[in-house]
């Protein structure tokens, strides 16, 4: 059984990657696999996960594959400030709650925004996305303790 979910994972990522005209390679597999498992994650994690795998693989030929990723709609990019951005498998639309002590980076589920009227007469509005900013459970559980 755990064999056929593996090989429905991989044919799945495999046919993502067709979809969007992107050749299908070892490393492109593993960085979709990892992103797959969930979470937000930079680049130097997801290469330090990838080379668990995979062996060599350079930072750059991570940031080469999200760059794909990114022009093709497989994946989506959070900036944060001051630290680097944080990558994650395209989906609902989604806004995001940011620890501004340790940079973690939360989904959070909403209801769409709607677009201003007359506040943004002329603009051709792509999107919109909400940023909650905080502390997350586990820097408040280390402060208290």
């Amino acid at each position: 059984m755990t064999r056929e979910v593996v090989t429905t994972e991989r044919d799945a990522a495999i046919q993502q990657l067709r979809d969007v005209g992107l050749r299908v390679t070892a490393p492109r597999l593993e960085i979709l696999h990892i992103l797959t498992g969930g979470g937000h994650m930079d680049v130097e994690t997801l290469a330090v996960a990838a080379r668990e795998k995979l062996g060599a693989l350079t930072s750059q030929a991570v940031y080469e594959m999200l760059r794909h990723f990114l022009e093709t709609g497989l994946v989506t990019k959070f900036d944060r400030p001051g630290l680097p951005a944080v990558f994650e498998i395209a989906g609902t639309p989604h806004h995001h709650a940011l620890c501004s002590l340790c940079g973690r980076v939360d989904n959070v589920t909403s209801a769409p925004l709607k677009k201003p009227g007359n506040d943004l007469s002329g603009w051709d509005v792509h999107g919109s996305e909400i940023v909650f900013k905080g502390i997350c459970p586990d820097c408040s559980a280390t402060a208290r303790n």
